[in-house]
């Protein structure tokens, strides 16, 4: 069977989902009586609520005599870690972009690594029927990015669709009759991507992709480079170095036939399938025949930029809401997460009750953070650090990211402002059409984190910010932090609310009444910049005198939503996020007063 492998990349929302989705439909791969949910590729439930792609998944799609195995890839540069090895596995790339917003970081950031790769790209202009769609504009800016990136003169001839992936066509003119359907695309597929390119040899292939499945144990996904697989055959692991990691047989062999896997008895060199039975062979390993000596060249992956300490939960109310508290199975879930996700780095603390996680954003890590509190887990969680490098002759250097914020005209001044307070670099700023301007700064990451709902206050929530990994260069100096202090439990019970509405003045809470709390817990934000101890369990004192003034109702002012990742973002070097499946706490590290004055006072000697 003739065989084609393409990657769809795109920045997020652009519509890459949405298209594989259609192409599924208008394949025939669904009956037409099928019931199938919209976005079908996003089967994870914080990828439905969120409306990214977080793991790359393979389908594939039959037309005429052609199999097109389909990778759908993420778009956020904190899952960058899963898209450089996709890539590996496929012969051309759909760069999807948005007829208004044009290529966006994470575009730039995906095509780069496509382009280093030698892929031969097919521009696919998407939302053409939105009003403010500016195709001409958008791809000439898609002409530019590609020669910034040093595109091949082969790379920069690319052809070009226009079309409307939720209404399912695309076609070589924007003005196309819709009722073409996505023909063209499949047509132009054929064409232009070349088949897979096949060495001669036994049985290799590179793991790309990896998942626990509860039946089959760990499936490894990745393209056959050479020779051909069928169960019960026996196979060793090759590390990177060319090290053995393990021999074992293989149990299954799984392809992709629409969005089923279905086990075959034979694959061929060229096709992507996923083997089940190994049980240590992990992403980047090469699987292949016991003959074969030397591994499969593997994609190096960018560095992690920011980390985290996970600590086991010790406040009072430990254990009252998970079932899954112990440092052990914290322990066992992080080394799980890590072996399939070749971008988290773990490391294991001297006492053994916390651990050191470092990604490739604080999405990344908060993302993790979810997925593992819907798990039933219990932990806290320190605030997002940067990961600082040194260079040969021992200066300090950190990362940069590349921002860029869309913003309204009239809201340009206050981002500037704000982000040179961050030690930002401001590259670029031009019109984006609509009144809107397109600020391009560098920025340092620790500038950033906790940025993104200060930018959405500043503009009325009206700008878009996009960040994407530069560069590590020279520390740029102290960034100035939260400037306010926290209210602090003293006492352990439930929230009164006359006791929260006292309170009021002292600055606005971050709990409801009747919420647990206990000493140690941070319950508000102080109006000035000192930690102030309050108590919140204290009711209002009854007489048997009747006055309108003391029967008043007390009426509160709702209080401040603390979301994961806003919580992650605001806390300071000495508090903690308390997660735990049905609550998110903060409160200090040291619960305790006295022991946390007295350890206020041993850092103020250090400093001094």
């Amino acid at each position: 069977m003739k065989l084609r492998n393409i990657a769809i990349i795109a920045h997020v929302d652009h519509g890459k989902t949405t298209l594989v989705d259609k192409l599924l439909a208008q394949s025939g791969t669904f009956r037409e009586n099928q019931k199938v949910a919209e976005r079908a590729m996003d089967s994870n439930d914080l990828e439905r609520e969120r409306g990214i792609t977080i793991l790359a998944k393979v389908t594939s799609v039959l037309w005429k005599d052609t199999q097109i195995n389909i990778v759908d890839t993420p778009g956020h540069a904190d899952f960058g870690g899963e898209v450089e090895r996709i890539l590996s596995m496929v012969d051309g790339v759909i760069v999807l972009v948005d007829a208004a917003e044009g290529p966006m970081p994470q575009t730039k950031f995906v095509v780069g690594k496509a382009l280093k790769l030698g892929l031969k790209p097919i521009v696919a202009i998407n939302k053409v029927d939105r009003p403010d769609a500016r195709i001409t504009e958008v791809l000439n800016e898609v002409f530019d990015l590609f020669a910034a990136l040093d595109a091949t003169d082969d790379q920069l001839d690319f052809p070009i669709l226009y079309g409307s992936g939720k209404n399912g066509w695309m076609a070589e003119s924007p003005d196309a009759d819709p009722s073409v359907g996505m023909a063209p695309l499949f047509e132009l597929v054929l064409r232009h991507v070349e088949a897979p390119v096949v060495e001669d040899g036994p049985f290799r292939l590179l793991g790309t992709i990896l998942e626990a499945n509860p039946y089959l144990g760990r499936i490894v996904t990745g393209r056959i480079a050479s020779g051909s697989v069928r169960p019960n055959q026996q196979v060793k692991v090759l590390a990177r170095d060319g090290s053995v990691i393990e021999t074992g047989r293989i149990t299954k062999v799984l392809a992709f036939r629409g969005l089923e896997r279905q086990p075959v008895e034979l694959a061929e060199a060229g096709d992507i399938v996923a083997i089940a039975g190994l049980t240590k062979g992990t992403v980047a390993d090469t699987f292949c025949d016991p003959a074969v000596e030397a591994p499969l060249k593997a994609q190096p992956i960018d560095p992690p930029t920011v980390s985290m300490t996970f600590l086991v939960n010790d406040s009072p109310l430990a254990g009252t809401e998970g079932d899954k508290v112990t440092s052990r199975m914290i322990r066992d879930r992080l080394l799980k997460e890590a072996e399939g996700n070749v971008a988290l780095k773990i490391e294991e603390s001297a006492d053994k009750d916390s651990f050191i996680v470092s990604g490739r954003g604080e999405l990344q890590l908060a993302i993790l953070i979810e997925t593992m509190r819907r798990e039933g887990f219990e932990l806290g969680v320190s605030r997002p650090r940067v990961v600082f490098s040194r260079d040969e002759n021992g200066q300090v250097l950190e990362p940069i990211e590349e921002v860029v914020i869309d913003v309204d005209e009239e809201h340009s001044g206050v981002v500037v402002q704000k982000m040179s307070e961050r030690k930002a670099d401001m590259i670029e700023m031009k019109p984006s059409g609509g009144n809107r301007l397109r600020l391009v700064f560098h920025a340092p990451t620790r500038g950033l984190i906790g940025y993104q709902g200060e930018l959405l206050t500043d503009t009325r929530g009206t700008a878009i910010m996009n960040r994407l990994f530069h560069d590590y260069a020279p520390y740029k100096g102290d960034i100035a932090g939260r400037i306010n202090g926290v209210l602090i439990s003293n006492d352990q019970g439930e929230a009164v609310a006359y006791a929260l509405w006292n309170l009021e003045d002292r600055g606005p809470m971050v709990i409801e009444p009747g919420v647990r709390v206990y000493q140690g817990m941070i319950i508000g934000i102080h109006s000035r910049d000192n930690d102030l101890e309050v108590n919140v369990l204290k009711g209002k004192k009854l007489t048997n005198i009747r006055t309108t003034s003391k029967d008043e109702a007390v009426r509160l002012t709702p209080p401040v939503k603390m979301t994961l990742e806003r919580a992650l973002a605001w806390i300071g070097d000495d508090e903690l996020v308390e997660v735990t499946p049905k609550s998110i706490r903060l409160r200090k590290a040291i619960l305790d007063p006295n022991d946390r004055k007295r350890a206020e006072r041993a850092r103020e000697t250090n400093v001094a």
